[in-house]
């Protein structure tokens, strides 16, 4: 299937969820679509038009937070990355881990870094940070403290 194929296909079919299309290059393009769709289109790209999920990343915009959900279609040569945003006040979206298992562990370190809660996976259970971090602190959030008086980290600012 070619880029225009794959395109054309998302697009008739989700033309109602996708508020934006940001075409960064030939090679890569931006979904924005909203969190009741991810689901869906994910599900789309990985099982019909076979793309492969590479990845998620999150970002703290401070009103809201972002994922991106990144997939290739190899045969196009082609990234597809979808993003969703979430208030900050409802950090929740529906889990991929049913769709493709490879989410799973994306999926909770972004639980365990943002605080943002998947509904439907597994486990959402502590991957990288030590036992004893406290509940509710997540590192990689704009509003991060330090709780530990006695720590030393460098947090690169």
């Amino acid at each position: 299937m070619t880029r225009d194929e794959i395109l054309q296909q998302l697009g008739d079919r989700f033309s109602r969820d996708i508020t934006s299309v940001y075409e960064k290059s030939a090679k890569r393009v931006y979904f924005e679509i909203p969190a009741a769709a991810l689901v869906p289109m994910a599900q789309f790209i990985f099982k019909d038009l076979r793309a492969r999920f590479n990845i998620a990343s999150a970002v703290d915009g401070r009103e809201q937070m972002e994922i991106l959900y990144h997939f290739t279609a190899e045969e196009a040569d082609l990234v597809l990355s979808l993003r969703i945003t979430l208030p900050k006040e409802k950090l929740e979206v529906d889990s991929l881990t049913p769709v493709f298992t490879a989410a799973h562990w994306i999926e909770r370190e972004i639980h365990e870094l943002f605080g943002i809660h998947f509904k439907g996976h597994p486990k959402l259970e502590r991957l990288l940070l030590p036992e004893d971090w406290p509940e509710g602190v997540h590192p990689l959030r704009k509003d991060y403290k330090e709780w530990d008086p006695g720590a030393i980290r460098d947090r690169g600012v």
